[in-house]
C-alpha cells in the first residue's frame, strides 16, 4: 500500500504529471527540428519521431508499473526524471555527431538510428511518471478512477501547453540547444524540489541536477560558440521552418543565405547582384519568355532578390512568403526595399486559392530543408498557378532533381505533372543540381534576349548555359503528382540523401 501524503506533496505530483505531460510534447517536436539541418524534414523524419516516441511511452508505461509495484519509493521516479534531465541535456552535445554519423545509411534508417538514439531513453524515463503517481495517489480501490482521470487529465492539459509553447513561441524565438536545456533543467528543478524537501538523497540530487545544467551550458556553448574559421557568422536565428543564417565569406566580397544548411542564395554587397545561378535562371526565363511583362506572382521570397530585379524593371510585384522570419533579414543582410513589392505573409497554395488578379508570370521558388513543399508541386496546385495567369503568362520553377536514369522520378514525374495542366513545358537543367521548368498555355517563344553583363561573373557563363540548353525526361518513369498521392519524398530519397550529405559535410568544412 502507498504511503499516506500530505496535501502539499498531493498537489506536488499532480504538478509532477502536468510538467513532464509538457516536456514529453517538447522533446518529440523539437526533436525533429533538431534533426533538420542533418536529416531534412521530410515523413521519415517526423514518421521517426512520433514512432519512437510512441515506443518510448510504452516502455516508460511498463517499466515504470514494474518499478512502482516492485518499492513503494518515490524516490525513484524523480531518480528517472533527473536520468531524463541528464540525457536531454546531452542530446544537445551530441545531436551533431550523431546526425551526421547516421548519415552513412538511407534516409528512413538514419531517421530512425538518430530518433532512438538521442530520444528513446530519456522519453521513456519521462513515461514512468503515470503508473508511478496513479501508485501513490489512489487510496482505496473506490477512487482509482478519480485519481487515474485527474492525472490524465493533468498529464494532458500539460502536453497541450507543452505543444502550443513549442510550437508558438519557443522554437522561432530560442535556438534548439537553449530550449532543450532549458526542458531538462525544468524537469531537473522538479526533481531536485522533490528530493530537497520530501526525499532522503538531496545531496546526490543536488550534484545530479548540477550535472545537468553544467552539460547543458555546455551544450549551448558549443552549438552557438562554434567557431568558424573560413566564413563570419552574421545573423543565426530560429524560425516556424528552420533555422536561419547569414554568413560572410572572410574578405567580405560575398553573402550566404542558409535555411538549415541548405544554401537558399549568395549575394554580393558591393554590386548588389547574387553568386547563385538559380537568380538569373528564374528572372531571365520569365522576362524573355512573356512578351510585354506587366505583373509578376513570386511564391517565396527567399532573400527577395528575384522579385526586386522585377520590381526594378517596372514590373508590379506580388509576393507571397511563408516565413515571417525572413523578411527583417532580407532588409538587414541583403538590400531589400520591401516597399517596391507587395508582399503576403502566408502559404502560397492558401494564397492561390483566394487570389483574384492576373499575372503575366508566376515564379514558384519555395524551398522548406532540402526540397519544394509537396503541396505545391501537384496536378491541383499547377492547375491553380494556371488560373491566375494571363492567357499567354508563364509559371517558372525552381527546384532540385536528376536528371540520369534510376534518380529521375521527380523530374520526370514534374514534367508528367505540369503537361497535366499545361499545354506547353520545358526543363532547363543546371550543372549543379538546380532545376527549372518553364510552363504556358500558349506556345513557348523568346521575346527578347539575355544581356551577359547583367549577370554576375562568378555564375555567367553557368546561367547562359542554362538557359540554352532544354532536356527531356524519360517519358516512362515518373508519375502524375496530385494531392491525394504523392508519393516524391519515398521515390527521391536516395537524392535527398545525397544533398544532406553534402550539406553536413561543407557546414563542417567552415
Amino acid at each position: 500500500m502507498a504511503p499516506s501524503l500530505s496535501t502539499a506533496q498531493r498537489r506536488f505530483l499532480y504538478l509532477t504529471a502536468f510538467v513532464n505531460g509538457a516536456a514529453i510534447m517538447i522533446v518529440e517536436i523539437l526533436g525533429a527540428k533538431m534533426l533538420a539541418p542533418y536529416l531534412g524534414t521530410s515523413h521519415f523524419v517526423w514518421t521517426a519521431q512520433i514512432g519512437i516516441a510512441m515506443v518510448s511511452l510504452a516502455v516508460g508505461y511498463y517499466v515504470g508499473g514494474l518499478w512502482s509495484d516492485a518499492a513503494a519509493r518515490l524516490d525513484r521516479l524523480f531518480a528517472a526524471m533527473l536520468g531524463a534531465a541528464l540525457y536531454l541535456a546531452l542530446t544537445v552535445v551530441c545531436v551533431r555527431p550523431v546526425a551526421v554519423a547516421c548519415l552513412e545509411f538511407p534516409l528512413p534508417v538514419a531517421s530512425l538510428l538518430a530518433s532512438l538514439f538521442l530520444f528513446l531513453i530519456p522519453l521513456s524515463l519521462l513515461a514512468m511518471t503515470g503508473p508511478f503517481l496513479v501508485r501513490f495517489l489512489t487510496h482505496q480501490l473506490q477512487t482509482v478512477g478519480g485519481a487515474v482521470g485527474r492525472l490524465s487529465s493533468l498529464s494532458t492539459v500539460g502536453s497541450l501547453g507543452g505543444t502550443a509553447l513549442i510550437g508558438y513561441l519557443l522554437i522561432p524565438l530560442a535556438p534548439n540547444s537553449v530550449t532543450m536545456s532549458v526542458t531538462a533543467g525544468v524537469v531537473a528543478v522538479v526533481a531536485l524540489v522533490h528530493f530537497a524537501i520530501w526525499g532522503r538523497k538531496a545531496v546526490p540530487a543536488a550534484v545530479a541536477a548540477a550535472a545537468v545544467a553544467a552539460t547543458a551550458a555546455l551544450g549551448v556553448q558549443r552549438d552557438l560558440g562554434r567557431p568558424m574559421t573560413r566564413v563570419k557568422q552574421l545573423f543565426r536565428g530560429n524560425s516556424n521552418f528552420g533555422q536561419l543564417q547569414v554568413l560572410e565569406s572572410s574578405s567580405g566580397a560575398l553573402r550566404f543565405y542558409l535555411n538549415d544548411y541548405l544554401m537558399q542564395n549568395t549575394y554580393d554587397p558591393d554590386t548588389r547582384q547574387s553568386g547563385s545561378v538559380f537568380t538569373y535562371a528564374l528572372h531571365e526565363l520569365a522576362r524573355t519568355r512573356v512578351e510585354n511583362l506587366r505583373s509578376v506572382l513570386c511564391i517565396g521570397l527567399g532573400i527577395g532578390i528575384v522579385p526586386s530585379l522585377f520590381a526594378q524593371e517596372g514590373v508590379r510585384v506580388d509576393v507571397v512568403e511563408i516565413n515571417p522570419a525572413v523578411v527583417p533579414i532580407a532588409e538587414r543582410f541583403f538590400d531589400l526595399d520591401a516597399s517596391r513589392m507587395n508582399i503576403a505573409l502566408g502559404d502560397g497554395r492558401q494564397f492561390l486559392n483566394r487570389c483574384t488578379n492576373r499575372y503575366d508570370a508566376v515564379v514558384l521558388d519555395a524551398f522548406l530543408g532540402d526540397s519544394s513543399p509537396a503541396h505545391l508541386m501537384t496536378r491541383e496546385a499547377f492547375a491553380s498557378m494556371r488560373d491566375v495567369l494571363n492567357p499567354e503568362g508563364v509559371l517558372v520553377i525552381n527546384c532540385f532533381g536528376d536528371t540520369q536514369r534510376g534518380r529521375d522520378f521527380f523530374l520526370a514525374s514534374l514534367t508528367k505533372t505540369l503537361r497535366a495542366a499545361f499545354t506547353h513545358v520545358e526543363l532547363h537543367a543546371s550543372e549543379n543540381g538546380n532545376a527549372f521548368f518553364v510552363a504556358s498555355q500558349a506556345p513557348l517563344r523568346t521575346f527578347r534576349q539575355t544581356d551577359p553583363q547583367s549577370i554576375h561573373p562568378l555564375v555567367r557563363d553557368n546561367v547562359l548555359r542554362v538557359l540554352a540548353r532544354t532536356q527531356e525526361t524519360d517519358p516512362l518513369h515518373g508519375r502524375v503528382l496530385t494531392d491525394d498521392f504523392n508519393p516524391v519524398e519515398f521515390h527521391d530519397a536516395a537524392n535527398r540523401e545525397r544533398l544532406r550529405r553534402n550539406l553536413a559535410q561543407n557546414m563542417r568544412d567552415l
